[in-house]
């Protein structure tokens, strides 16, 4: 792909583009941003800039461009390919993911695009409600061109409550151990909401790290951690230290349960009286088997079906589905809402990895012959690993811009209109121009 034809990057970090967006703070979607970085100016959520010095430190905070949610942003840019100036509106809508995490609704001559990043989509949900609001009356009844999607769990087999009944659940975990240290594994950014609700509702503090408690007064939560240790007895630890060793070794000095707040499967070998172990996330894996480091090898056969309530996969170690990516059924619901054009998925390794148009293809908007002339071009570029980078290119008529049209076998034959695009390996979605 020629970078020099770029205008605008979701994502991803390399040289090209005029403007670059953030969807929100986790480490696959800023791989290859770092403190030196200055190749443009950064949009993204004004949470998301508020904590970006911690992430990155010494960063040059004049390039950070904080566009307000629910709004619409004009940014004026410079084709490329003319020279002459280019407008592209921009909305950023809450992704219900993390602090900070946004979508983003972009409009131009390419058309409409909706960038998902991480989402959550609990259609109940109070947040949910609004950001429901805010992209239909941000579309009123413009269609949909490409939807750029969060498809982490796009499987029939991921079923999981709302957040709100997984946090009861990780609740009534702790209240059944009154004798225990609990310890529950989170990232860096992320379930402050379980958090919040554990401390309101067992009337305790939770220890976390010091760079989380960081974190944690900068969203203005300074009340309800802490760094001391012997003001409770709930812990947050990040996710890499939770392990069955671990807690192993814990009960050797005090009775401890571990808590994994996760959609993920993270799959255990079943507690048999046996050492189990943790294994890493699915999106790390292509092949048809997971193995464990202790040689234990899982087909994906036996990944059916994430339990819609805690699991005791070992001793001292509960798995609750409090997941911050929304699953099958809200995915479905999300595309039904929309109805795009066209939809590509950004995750692209998974074990249950299948492309969201097998599913959810008979959900597009149906095409019209007058409608065929394309809008997207076919990009060159290289393998993907985790998340997609994808290229939405502006007006253009030449014959090898042609959109070709497919069956779907998920959707009993119905044919539609579909962009042929390349996996990348970094993440993110370019917004360019074609030839005219």
């Amino acid at each position: 792909m020629n970078m020099d034809r770029g205008l605008i990057s979701v994502d991803r970090w390399a040289d090209g583009s005029q403007a670059y967006f953030l969807t929100h703070l986790h480490a696959d979607h800023t791989n290859g941003l770092s403190s030196s970085w200055k190749k443009g100016p950064l949009f993204c959520s004004h949470i998301t800039a508020t904590i970006f010095p911690i992430k990155f430190p010494n960063f040059n905070l004049s390039l950070l461009r904080v566009l307000e949610i629910g709004r619409w942003h004009s940014i004026s840019l410079v084709s490329p390919l003319t020279r002459s100036e280019t407008i592209v509106n921009v909305m950023a809508i809450d992704a219900h993911h993390c602090p900070g995490a946004v979508m983003f609704l972009f409009r131009g001559d390419f058309g409409n695009m909706l960038y998902t990043g991480d989402f959550r989509w609990e259609s109940n949900s109070e947040r949910a409600v609004i950001g429901r609001s805010m992209l239909l009356g941000a579309l009123k009844n413009d269609k949909l061109d490409i939807i750029y999607m969060d498809n982490t769990y796009c499987h029939p087999s991921y079923t999981f409550p709302s957040r709100e009944v997984a946090a009861k659940e990780v609740v009534d975990i702790i209240a059944a151990h009154p004798e225990h240290d609990v310890v529950i594994a989170i990232d860096t950014l992320g379930k402050e909401e379980l958090l919040l609700h554990i401390a309101k509702t067992l009337d305790i503090k939770i220890w976390v790290w010091p760079e989380r408690l960081q974190i944690m007064h900068l969203l203005g939560l300074n009340d309800i951690f802490t760094t001391r240790t012997s003001l409770t007895r709930v812990r947050a630890v990040p996710r890499y230290s939770l392990s069955s060793s671990t807690l192993e070794e814990l009960n050797i000095l005090r009775p401890t349960i571990g808590i994994m707040p996760s959609g993920l499967p993270w799959m255990m070998e079943a507690y048999k009286g046996k050492k189990a172990t943790w294994l890493p996330q699915p999106s790390q894996y292509s092949g048809s088997k997971l193995s464990t480091k202790d040689g234990i090898e899982t087909n994906h056969s036996e990944l059916n079906g994430i339990s819609s309530g805690p699991k005791r996969y070992h001793q001292y170690i509960y798995s609750v589905p409090y997941s911050d990516h929304s699953c099958f059924s809200e995915i479905k619901e999300f595309v039904s809402l929309l109805q795009p054009v066209n939809l590509k998925g950004i995750v692209l390794k998974s074990p249950l990895y299948i492309d969201p148009l097998y599913h959810f293809g008979c959900l597009l908007e149906a095409v019209q012959p007058s409608e065929r002339r394309q809008k997207f071009r076919r990009i060159d570029s290289e393998s993907g690993d985790s998340v997609q980078t994808s290229t939405v290119a502006g007006k253009g008529n030449s014959t090898k811009n042609r959109i070709r049209r497919r069956a779907h076998p998920g959707c009993l034959g119905i044919r539609i209109r579909r962009v042929s695009l390349l996996r990348r390996s970094q993440s993110g979605a370019k917004i360019v121009e074609t030839d005219v």
